[in-house]
Order: structure tokens, then sequence, then C-alpha cells
């Protein structure tokens, strides 16, 4: 049966099948579309069942702000190989992803996985990508935010996305939404201010205070003030609201937010970043 160039590209739009995956489905097929589609689909859970052991270290992250601005979503696609992280095809894929993502603005990875990407699932059509692709793709992480106003920044080079929101909204404010979300980017904080820092890390951080103080010979007496002395600057150094601002280092990051406006403050922000 002689398969047209119009009928194999009909098929490819439908899958982002290769050329010759695409000729080859439909030939095993007597050109029904429909079970082209379908072996297609099996080939890449083939492929992925193939893959599982291996490691989707590459990718690319991006993050997105809804239409009407109050929610942002960031989200990391991998794969296997910088080579295919850097296709356009896999970054358009990617893309997808994250429209679908705040379209629907989906609270978890879950929902995202579920959600309609065309007339299939973003779970399925990762499958898909496997197939036509023939590395490791996987969903990596999706993170999201809501708010008065939200805002996303992708860093050039696809590999750090950050979001975050706001309690407030203006023209003004979106000034100071870019700043932030840049800022995220190159300094990651690792909490929104002291108190968002989690029991954990703040008993590290004593720990680690006391014995660094100790290994230089200060009196045992001293270590817990001497300690604590290092927190608060680990607070400085790694909690956004208290950082220094990037544009202007003589101020941190909530005295730049309270020029614009008394009362505006980040609520919340993430961070994905492909290390």
């Amino acid at each position: 049966m002689k398969i047209t160039a119009q009928e194999v590209n009909q098929l490819r739009k439908r899958t982002g099948a290769g050329m010759m995956d695409c000729k080859k489905a439909l030939v095993e097929t007597e050109g029904d579309m429909e079970k082209a589609i379908d072996v297609l689909r099996k080939k890449g859970q083939k492929v992925a069942a193939s893959r599982a052991g291996r490691e989707a270290g590459e990718g690319v992250v991006l993050s997105k702000v809804s239409s009407d601005k109050t929610y942002a979503a960031a989200v990391m696609v991998n794969c296997e190989t910088d080579f295919v992280a850097i296709n356009a095809d896999f970054i358009a894929y990617a893309k997808s992803v994250i429209d679908t993502a705040v379209e629907n603005k989906v609270k978890n990875i879950d929902e995202l996985k579920a959600a309609k990407l065309g007339n299939r699932t973003v779970a399925e059509t990762i499958l898909d990508q496997t197939g036509v692709i023939g590395e490791k793709i996987e969903l990596g992480a999706f993170q999201c935010v809501a708010a008065e106003s939200a805002y996303a920044y992708i860093h050039p080079g696809n590999r750090i996305a950050t979001i975050a929101c706001f309690n407030k909204t203006s023209d003004v404010v979106a000034d100071a939404g870019k700043d932030v979300v840049m800022q995220i980017a190159a300094m990651d904080p690792v909490a929104l201010n002291k108190d968002s820092v989690s029991d954990e890390m703040v008993k590290r951080e004593i720990e680690v205070g006391m014995d660094q103080a100790r290994q230089e010979g200060k009196p045992e007496a001293m270590l817990e003030k001497i300690a604590m002395g290092k927190l608060n600057k680990f607070y400085k150094e790694n909690t956004l609201l208290n950082q220094a601002f990037i544009k202007d280092t003589k101020k941190n990051v909530t005295q730049y937010l309270q020029e614009v406006d008394k009362e505006l403050t980040v609520l919340d922000f993430k961070r994905l970043a492909l290390v």
C-alpha cells in the first residue's frame, strides 16, 4: 500500500514522531491513522520501560504567569542529554506543558500530569515524547504560587526559573516583581524570612556555628552566643526579604519593597534549577 507524504505529515503533526517512524507506523497499519498513533504510543511505552533505570539529569526549566497575573507556575521537564535539552522541538514541548499548567491553574504535579494537553494527558504525552526522542523524558518538578499579583523569570539557557507572588498589584509593583524574581534566580534564598526557615535548618546552622567556634579555640561558654551571631548572618544572606537587594546592596529586599509601597511584601516564592 502506498503511503503519501501528506499522510506521513499528518501523523507527524498529531504525534510529534519523526518522519521515518510515522511512515513505518502507517505501513504497518496499512494507512490506518488511529492504529498508527497507537503503534507510536506503544513504542513510547517500550522505550520508557527500557530507559527506566537511566538518569534524566538534563532538561529545561520554564516559568509563566497567567493572563490575569494572579498565578504563576514553574516546571522542569527532564531528559538524559544536553543535546536533547537544547533541541527546539523538546523546548517547544516543555513550553506546551507550562502553558497547560497555567491555563488550568493546576495546584500540584499530580494535577499537571492529569491535565489535558490536546487530547492526551500530560503524563501520556511524556511517554509519547520518550518514544519520539528515544531518551528517558520525565516531569521532574512543578511549583506554583497565587495571590494579588504574580511574576515569573526564566534565566537565559532555561536552567533556572523563578516565580513569586505579592500582596498588592499595580504598575509600580510590577517593576518590583520583576526585580524580585531576578533576585531569587541570582541569590537562591532558602526561605522567605527567618520565621519560615525550618527548625531542622536552624538547628543545623547553630550546631555548625558552635563547632566552627570550638575549632577556632573559643571558650565553651561563648559558643552558643557566637553561633547565634552566625545564625543572624545566615538569615541576612539566605532569606529573601533580608537579603541585600542585588541592584542596591545598601538596602535589603524588604527596604526596597517598602520604598515602592510601604505595605508591599512577598507572600511566597519558588525556584527551580538544573544543577
